[in-house]
């Protein structure tokens, strides 16, 4: 690449990061994803998914948890980018997984091929039995716990026979919340000639540069200029050419250097940060001990005070004990004004009751008279309906109320659930009838003959009835009137199927209108 070319590069890729960094930004706010428990010795297949950050990668998992070897994990990755375009401090990936109680398993670095996007496998093994898989971008593959830059994330698992594989709550957690990733001071990890600079020599300048931010230089400088010169000895050797695996076993020799100089300066910082605080401690026990001396006289000054106003108080409480029996006595007084008050409201409450009661009755009977009187009229007037129902079919009356069967030409064929096209106009007019007579509740019922199966004969009758009351709806019968829409198939026949004669009086459809109880 000329450095014409190798420039103009580095100022478009700078440009998109910069549009792309509030995507990046470090928020306190959870991740959710999914936890997966897998079942013993079955092979359980998973897709993951890019997050917003790079939705176009993909990737899908093969999982094994067996009795002797724990868990094991295969991960095919694909379309991933060089992690250095997530910005300063990334060099790698690393697969994680995180149990629900918030255990986290590093599963290791998943190695690129490629310069722009890469394709790449991982098979490793974890004890954990439940478990989320995620993919993150790392400065170096020895970290500890996952960055927020979650690339893939697992989604619900099945088995290779395609069944779902159960699913535990979402696994939450915040990610590394290091100051390091958002500081300012964040070293670059590459230069003008990255895509030719190997992972690991990114990797070890990373680790080093997060144990400078660590204090390394003031808690664990020996391991800290060990791996210095091993990143050294392994640019040198990259630049001089020397065998790609050399170069890798330095620069990882560094990483891990690095790793430990860090762990070291954590916990030198912390160790004394802890003397720090037993300092301040005994600084504020030495203040305590003043202000005890300082109280103890104004304890001794409190006690004169409080001996004066014991005193005032044996005053006021001689004078409390006049006014509160006062008080008793008017409270007695009033307590039988009270008695007085609750009798009078309880023999209110009584006559109250009374005229509610008879004003109830009074509104039974009208509302039986007007019940018998509705009753009285719907009687008079189903002889007028069953008249206008015969040129529809043959209309009964029963304990159930006004039957009309309709005869089988009203279908299609004697198999069929659709209407005869000859018959719309009737079940036009059916419709207006039925509409107009809003005393009655109606059901529907449906039943053919014995030839065929159950499961057909069934199917066949419920399809007429729901059918039909779909025909009644459309033509203005409201839905609150029809009860109920049901086939029987050949479970209630009015005559044995053994002639076509009497197989044609199977085949019948009954509408039965039934008066309501009450409006």
């Amino acid at each position: 690449m000329t450095k014409f070319k190798a420039f103009n590069f580095i100022v478009i890729f700078s440009f998109l990061f910069l549009l792309s960094a509030p995507t990046f930004a470090q928020v306190d706010v959870a991740r959710k994803t999914t936890a997966v428990t897998y079942p013993l010795d079955q092979v359980v297949l998973t897709q993951f998914r890019g997050t917003t950050r790079f939705p176009r990668m993909k990737g899908e998992g093969k999982v094994k948890r067996t009795s002797k070897n724990g868990t094991e994990v295969e991960v095919s990755v694909s379309k991933m980018p060089r992690p250095f375009e997530l910005g300063a401090g990334y060099a790698t990936y690393v697969l994680w997984a995180i149990s629900p109680d918030g255990q986290v398993d590093n599963l290791g670095e998943i190695k690129r091929r490629g310069f722009f996007e890469f394709d790449s496998k991982i098979s490793v093994t974890t004890p954990l039995q439940t478990f989320a898989l995620i993919i993150t971008a790392e400065p170096h593959f020895l970290v500890r716990r996952p960055s927020r830059a979650v690339m893939l994330e697992n989604l619900n698992p099945y088995t290779q026979n395609g069944r779902t594989v159960a699913t535990k709550t979402a696994v939450e957690y915040f990610g590394n919340s290091s100051d390091y990733f958002s500081d300012a001071r964040t070293p670059e990890i590459a230069e003008v000639d990255y895509s030719k600079t190997p992972s690991t020599i990114l990797q070890a300048r990373q680790a080093i540069a997060l144990a400078k931010f660590a204090g390394a230089q003031r808690d664990a400088l020996e391991d800290l200029q060990q791996a210095e010169v091993l990143l050294r000895n392994a640019d040198t050797g990259w630049k001089a050419g020397r065998a790609e695996e050399d170069v890798d076993i330095a620069a990882r020799q560094a990483v891990s250097l690095a790793v430990k100089a860090e762990s070291t300066a954590a916990a030198r910082k912390d160790a004394r940060e802890k003397r720090n605080e037993r300092t301040r401690q005994d600084s504020e026990i030495r203040d305590s001990e003043e202000k005890v001396t300082t109280v103890q006289n104004e304890m001794t000054e409190l006690r004169a005070e409080l001996a004066r106003e014991t005193r005032n108080r044996e005053l006021a409480e001689r004078d409390a004990l006049n006014y509160s029996n006062q008080v008793r006595e008017l409270r007695g007084e009033l307590g039988k004004l009270r008695e007085e008050l609750g009798k009078t409201k309880v023999d209110a409450e009584t006559v109250r009751t009374k005229l509610a009661d008879i004003e109830n009755r009074q509104q039974e009977t009208e509302r039986r008279q007007e019940e018998a009187n509705r009753i009285g009229q719907i009687q008079a007037n189903a002889g007028i309906l069953m008249q206008s129902l015969r040129r529809f079919g043959t209309v009964n009356q029963t304990e159930r109320g006004i039957v009309l069967t309709l005869p089988e030409n009203f279908w299609a064929t004697t198999r069929t659930s659709n209407f005869a096209p000859t018959n719309e106009a009737k079940l036009t007019t059916l419709g207006e009838v039925l509409a107009s007579s809003a005393d009655y509740k109606i059901t529907i019922e449906a039943h053919t003959d014995n030839k065929g199966t159950p499961d057909e004969l069934q199917t066949l009758t419920q399809e007429r009835a729901r059918s039909l009351m779909d025909k009644l709806m459309s033509n203005g019968v409201p839905q609150n009137r029809l009860v109920e829409a049901k086939g029987y198939g050949a479970s209630l026949p009015v005559a044995a199927n053994t002639t076509n004669a009497n197989r044609a009086k199977n085949r019948r459809v009954q509408i039965i209108l039934a008066p309501n109880a009450a409006q």
